[in-house]
């Protein structure tokens, strides 16, 4: 049971994808784990992962294959160390998985092995998948496993507030993380958590724009806690809009995964049927993201559409519900049937490819603070991430954070303020929060999407200075509620996604600026420090 203040937990991760979740499980053999969620565990992104997990299985495939597609992916940007750690451990992440139970789908011709399909900028079929649900499958079949393990404590329906430093408590010597302050939804008590290791795994900021395929949890807390807490970030100017999310007014980003065009789904015009992405790139519908979105993009402004279709209706009836389950089941109770009908689709923002800077350990600036998954930088996705890297990522750095853990010395918790809210009141007009929030996700659609120019940019970083205005004497004088904390970091994360785009005076993989639309010959990492 988590009383008030907590102190004794040997490591405390913030965030429950596939990231927070393996961590756990690794760490729960000898370690004291304090699991923490915002929501349900299955709330995270991690469990809306349709496509699958990439690696290389097939005898015809080889590592250098991997690498090479993930580096033209990244549009010259990927670390070419981290690129290799995380390819070269995919195969073992894969058979983990496989070993905790994860029901992957069979190949029809040879039941003993997983079935591979191929997506967009893959040269081979490699990515291992359950289905047209992966996320969810991986998902529930560790929570399984969490909440029936005696070393791991599952916190539900807590957000973090703010990371706890030897800094921020005017400790000398280099800066450590002692923990985390935390919000308890239900009572509205800030509870101080002590741990001698904390991991913030939070994921990504889908949600700081008006289309996007996360969850609404993705509200950039990890990025925004580390910054404040003094940790480096880098390359957030390069936010992945995936190409195809379903467009219906009853449909909430509901994401079509990247293997419809991996098993031959066409891009057309709505009217005309006629293809339009072999005018924009030789690979046709299997291009990186970055180009397929930035296609669909020129189309729908060209002709002025809402959206595209996506039609695979070439397919058989028993193909399509065979390998697309539940996007066929989704699209049927919407009066779509894909065996007949094209699935109209428009792109919406779903990875951030930047992040905390870490290393190949995910240790971050500070010491005993570290980042895994979606909100880190290791420098494997470069300018674009390539289709199905992402949980691969997440189960390879949990093996390495998990290994670096285990070698630390084991060290005590000073003692810990609690948080302080007696010069705090209640918020008097709750408005002010979702129409601050409404304001930001619309600017950073039209000024900070697909398209960038200098121009757009200024204005959004404008809007967004009143807003940190506004903000930070809201916060200064309420006590804090779920939703003030998500607003105070979408809009830290919205600046530095903004900052990090004027700085580059390029056009490179997820970043496209009309002012600089060639690419530079020298690619180097957008890096800011707090």
């Amino acid at each position: 049971m988590l009383n008030e203040n907590h102190t004794d937990i040997d490591v405390l991760i913030i965030g429950s994808g596939l990231a927070g979740m393996s961590l756990a499980l690794r760490l729960a053999e000898n370690q004291h784990v304090a699991l923490l969620t915002k929501g349900e565990l299955l709330d995270a992104a991690s469990a809306w992962a349709q496509g699958g997990i990439a690696a290389v299985l097939d005898d015809d495939d080889s590592a250098e294959n991997h690498v090479r597609d993930t580096h033209l992916a990244g549009a010259g940007l990927c670390h070419d160390e981290a690129v290799r750690f995380v390819v070269e451990n995919g195969k073992h992440a894969v058979q983990w998985l496989v070993a905790q139970g994860v029901p992957f789908t069979m190949d029809e011709n040879n039941h003993a092995e997983l079935h591979l399909t191929r997506e967009g900028g893959h040269s081979h079929r490699r990515i291992v998948h359950a289905a047209d649900a992966t996320g969810r499958a991986v998902q529930k079949t560790l929570v399984q496993q969490l909440k029936s393990h005696p070393n791991v404590m599952v916190i539900e329906h807590r957000i973090a507030v703010d990371l706890i430093t030897s800094t921020r408590l005017g400790i000398t010597g280099p800066p450590r993380c002692l923990g985390a302050y935390v919000l308890d939804k239900a009572s509205g008590k800030v509870m101080t958590i002590g741990a001698r290791h904390t991991v913030l795994a939070t994921g990504g900021a889908g949600k700081v724009y008006v289309y996007t395929t996360n969850p609404d949890v993705a509200t950039g807390d990890g990025v925004a806690m580390a910054w404040r807490a003094g940790c480096s970030v880098a390359n957030m100017e390069f936010i992945q809009f995936h190409p195809t999310c379903l467009y219906h007014p009853q449909a909430k980003s509901y994401l079509i995964t990247e293997a419809v065009r991996g098993e031959g789904g066409l891009l057309k015009i709505p009217g005309t049927g006629e293809r339009f992405m072999t005018a924009h790139d030789a690979r046709g519908e299997l291009a990186p993201r970055d180009v397929v979105a930035r296609a669909i993009d020129y189309e729908m402004k060209k002709r002025g559409l809402d959206f595209v279709h996506l039609d695979i209706s070439h397919q058989t009836p028993a193909f399509l519900k065979a390998h697309f389950p539940n996007i066929y089941a989704k699209c049927m109770s919407l009066g779509i049937d894909i065996t007949t009908q094209p699935i109209p689709v428009v792109p919406a923002a779903h990875y951030t490819c930047g992040g905390v800077v870490t290393d190949l350990r995910g240790r971050t600036d500070i010491d005993r603070l570290y980042a895994i998954g979606e909100v880190s930088c290791t420098g494997l996705h470069g300018a674009n991430r390539l289709a199905s890297n992402s949980l691969l990522e997440c189960l390879v750095f949990s093996e390495a954070v998990q290994a670096d853990i285990a070698a630390q010395p084991r060290v005590d918790i000073p003692p810990l303020p609690t948080w302080d809210e007696s010069r705090v009141t209640n918020a008097d007009e709750e408005v002010i929060i979702s129409h601050n929030w409404d304001e930001l996700r619309r600017f950073m659609w039209d000024y900070v999407g697909i398209v960038r120019t200098d121009k757009r940019l200024e204005r959004a970083m404008h809007r967004i200075n009143l807003l940190k205005s506004e903000i930070h004497d809201y916060y200064a004088n309420f006590r804090v509620t779920n939703d003030l904390l998500e607003l105070r970091n979408l809009v830290q994360t919205a600046e530095l996604i903004v900052r990090s785009a004027m700085t580059r005076k390029e056009s490179r993989g997820l970043h496209y600026s009309l002012d600089y639309p060639d690419t530079l010959p020298t690619a180097t990492d957008t890096v800011l420090k707090p």
